[in-house]
């Protein structure tokens, strides 16, 4: 997912942007770029690679003193990654310089429209076009801010534009159409960003884009209007995490110290959610409990790791509110012609907020009268601002592009959902959830018990940085932590991982097992008895055929003992709470694996943290 900052102030500008784009190497890229305006002229560079290769050659050859410039790392969509294809982009006459996230899906016909006016081409990005068009209206005599408008409404696909003029020094302009983009609001200065990070360092105050927006920002003003010009209103909010949250805090990877700051996370995620007299409160429940009442239906849709989090709250919110749940991947759902009406509750999960597929797919269902409620890490991103309720989970930044306290947080927000539907429907007495809200909160500690043991885990990783397929079985809500060790594994590592429910291994699975093969099992709560014995038959299954067997097993379950070659052990904690420790592990087991092949933990190859086109 592209990366963009915007800068215009005191400072210089070209240190700025590179300061910002710094800040979003995590979403991932494959070159850089940053431009400014001296003098009546656009100044750029651009390369593909590491940041670090913009740096060197700035370094050489630095960039005219400016105070006003934007940047980009880009994520390869239309052309390959090279210097060519990096933005920003320039026009004909290199008046306008221009950076974009998206995909412009009308870039055909508009590459023809251009081409046969005249102008030559350089690159394969749909982006260069853009610029051409931006600039032929400002050469017509309007101002960026018109011509910006102008422009988008040519425009079809998902996209955020910035653009600057080399002949209006003062001016940063931007777009926003189903993208990610916000405001950093400084005295002085003002910043843009794909998200905070990018400004974190200057300021915590921004501003909230909304759909189809335009952002006229000069050192002193920020003015916002629809693609139509018509002033709009945004929201102004404040970010309650510093730069210093987004340092590795001594750990080699950010990944590392993630996974470290997951009791803290997960506490954050638990604090304030019982009034005085002990109901449930969620953050933005605007849906009535009338509306919720009436719920016949819920369907989790999401993508990746969250697609795995949304798999255990089924099984959470099934037994707790006794209402069917289904878990769809945002891709395939609004292709299949879902049957949804207004007594069916979608709940959306995204970490950004700004995932195309989920995006898009809660859009359809709320064209078919569903309500929506999202789960999101990210406050004014756009899937909360089109949901009808939000759940925020608190995590703080993440910075590693693999999820791990994004993951954990989702599950908390899941459970609480289950909760508050049982506590509306009254499925659960009130003591009822008291119990599992004072389990929920007893968490962070065992979480913390779990970390402890971080050192063990990791020995076990180095020892099979050899093997080339590692595989992964669960039972009941442990099945979803399997499908997600192997994810974590598949991410960085770069080996052929699988994850699989136990009960399938007759079924073809166990054709996989061959002598010495690594086998993860998360073996479910003794209490459990038919989980917990099926599983045992599931890992002498695979042992007899000569499977090693890693078993993730509750503390006290000696019936394990025999039939693990290696052991870890867990707290005691209710079955659909397990996840919650169960998977800390299987992260640290990825973590340390891709550590010991000598990977790039914290941006795996071909990999963004959010994926903004679908």
């Amino acid at each position: 997912m592209c990366g963009i900052v915007g800068y215009v102030g005191h400072r210089s500008a070209t240190d700025t942007v590179i300061d910002g784009l710094r800040r979003l190497e995590y979403r991932g890229y494959d070159s850089a770029g940053v431009a400014v305006v001296s003098d009546g002229a656009i100044a750029l560079e651009k390369r593909a690679g590491k940041l670090a290769n913009l740096e060197k050659v700035l370094d050489e050859t630095p960039l005219a003193l400016a105070h006003i410039g934007i940047g980009h790392t880009r994520w390869a969509t239309h052309g390959p990654p090279n210097d060519v294809n990096a933005h920003p982009h320039t026009g004909g006459v290199r008046r306008v310089a221009l950076v974009h996230n998206g995909i412009i899906e009308n870039f055909m016909e508009l590459r023809e429209r251009v081409e046969a006016d005249g102008h030559e081409l350089l690159s394969d990005t749909d982006t260069e076009i853009v610029a051409h068009l931006v600039e032929l209206q400002v050469q017509s005599g309007v101002d960026l801010t018109t011509a910006m408008q102008r422009v988008c409404q040519q425009l079809d696909g998902a996209f955020t534009l910035v653009a600057i003029d080399a002949e209006d020094p003062d001016t940063v302009v931007a777009a926003r159409c189903n993208s990610p983009l916000v405001v950093g609001l400084g005295e002085g200065e003002n910043f843009l960003g794909s998200d905070v990070a990018a400004f974190i360092e200057f300021t915590r105050e921004a501003l909230e884009l909304g759909q189809d927006q335009i952002v006229v920002m000069t050192r002193d003003e920020v003015r916002v209007t629809d693609f139509h010009g018509r002033p709009v209103e945004a929201r102004q909010f404040h970010v309650d995490w510093d730069l210093s949250a987004a340092e590795k805090d001594g750990h080699d990877w950010f990944m590392r110290k993630e996974i470290f700051e997951q009791p803290r996370a997960v506490a954050d995620s638990l604090i304030g959610r019982r009034t005085a007299n002990g109901q449930l409160q969620l953050d933005e429940m605007r849906l009535a409990d009338e509306e919720l009442r009436d719920v016949d239906k819920i369907i989790i849709i999401a993508c990746g790791t969250s697609f795995y989090a949304g798999m255990v709250a089924k099984y959470a919110i099934e037994h707790w509110t006794r209402t069917p749940v289904e878990v769809e991947l945002a891709s395939e759902f609004r292709y299949r012609d879902p049957i949804i009406d207004a007594t069916t509750l979608i709940v959306a999960i995204s970490q950004s907020g700004e995932t195309a597929d989920t995006l898009q797919a809660i859009r359809h269902a709320r064209s078919q009268r569903a309500k929506v409620l999202a789960i999101c890490n990210t406050n004014g991103s756009s899937i909360p601002r089109e949901s009808d309720a939000v759940i925020y989970t608190h995590a703080g930044p993440e910075i590693g592009v693999a999820s791990t306290k994004g993951f954990l947080t989702q599950l908390v927000a899941c459970y609480l959902l289950a909760l508050y539907i049982a506590q509306v429907k009254g499925t659960r007495f009130g003591d009822e959830i008291d119990e599992i809200m004072e389990q929920l909160e007893a968490m962070p500690g065992h979480i913390e018990t779990v970390l402890e043991g971080a050192d063990a885990v990791y020995e076990l990783a180095r020892s099979h940085a050899g093997t080339r397929s590692v595989l992964f079985l669960g039972r009941h809500a442990g099945y979803p932590v399997a499908l997600e060790g192997a994810l974590k594994l598949k991410e960085l590592a770069y080996l052929h991982a699988e994850g699989f429910a136990a009960g399938e291994l007759k079924h073809g699975p166990i054709a996989l097992i061959e002598e010495g093969l690594p086998v993860l099992c998360v073996v479910p709560p003794k209490g459990r008895d038919q989980l917990h014995g099926k599983m045992l038959s599931g890992i002498q299954e695979v042992r007899a055929r000569g499977a090693r067997t890693i078993c993730l097993a509750e503390a006290g379950d000696t019936s394990i003992e025999p039939y693990a070659d290696d052991l870890i052990r867990l707290p005691k904690v209710p079955v659909l709470l397990q996840p919650l420790v169960a998977i800390l592990p299987l992260q640290l087991f990825a973590c340390e694996l891709a550590t010991a092949l000598g990977h790039d933990v914290d941006q795996p190859r071909n990999l963004a943290k959010s994926v903004t086109v679908e």
